[in-house]
């Protein structure tokens, strides 16, 4: 899997949906796998103090710095405030394509490869816990539930999974689908088939989203 992931991820070029939109901010996240037979996927739970998305599960990551040169850098500046994760310890793959949250920012998410045994620790500030889930509990899509909701006047469907009691669901799931059907070469479904049968079809723009 990670050997597909090398040979994948540096030929990919990833599709920007909203180039020609007018994102007021943007923001990097880091899908960082582990180096193993078995790759696990790292993400967090977000603090209950923050502004936005406050208890939610999410990728590591922020808004876009002045001093950041990239989007990587974005990502790995961010993966260590939040988780300390030292950008010497992440071997950066590329980009997938640009999503967006349910408040209009722009998410760019980079991936990359850890060490199996990384040490880790959340910055209190941002975060309450931090946890790896199996790649191969997304691939069996065993989800809880498919939710509906709203971005930018757009229905959308969006899976939400269950693991441990950690429900990861939003742009995070969208994230992870688009990283599974574009990289991986699967067939998983966001949900949006139903969504637009239930509404004759008229819900979604068929390029709202790359996945399925």
């Amino acid at each position: 899997m990670i050997k597909q992931l090398r040979q994948r991820l540096p030929n990919l070029n990833p599709i920007d949906h909203w180039a020609l939109g007018h994102m007021g901010q943007e923001a990097a996240v880091l899908l960082a796998l582990t180096d193993e037979a078995e790759p696990h996927i790292i993400l967090t739970k977000r603090a209950q103090t923050l502004s936005r998305h406050s208890g939610e599960v999410a990728l590591p990551g922020g808004m876009i710095d002045r001093q950041d040169d990239s989007l990587f850098a974005t990502a790995l500046r961010e993966s260590r405030e939040e988780i300390d994760l030292n950008p010497s310890a992440v071997e950066v793959l590329g980009a997938l394509d640009s999503m967006v949250t349910r408040f209009g920012i722009k998410v760019t998410p980079v991936v990359g490869i850890v060490p199996a045994v990384v040490l880790l620790a959340a910055n209190p500030a941002e975060i309450d816990c931090i946890f790896r889930v199996p790649l191969d509990f997304f691939l069996r899509d065993q989800r809880l539930r498919t939710d509906c909701g709203t971005v930018n006047g757009h229905q959308i469907a969006v899976p939400c999974w269950d693991w441990q009691g950690h429900h990861i669901w939003g742009v995070t799931a969208i994230i992870l689908v688009n990283f599974m059907n574009r990289v991986l070469d699967r067939d998983i479904s966001t949900g949006i088939e139903a969504l637009a049968q239930a509404t004759h079809g008229t819900a979604v723009p068929q390029d709202w989203m790359p996945a399925k």
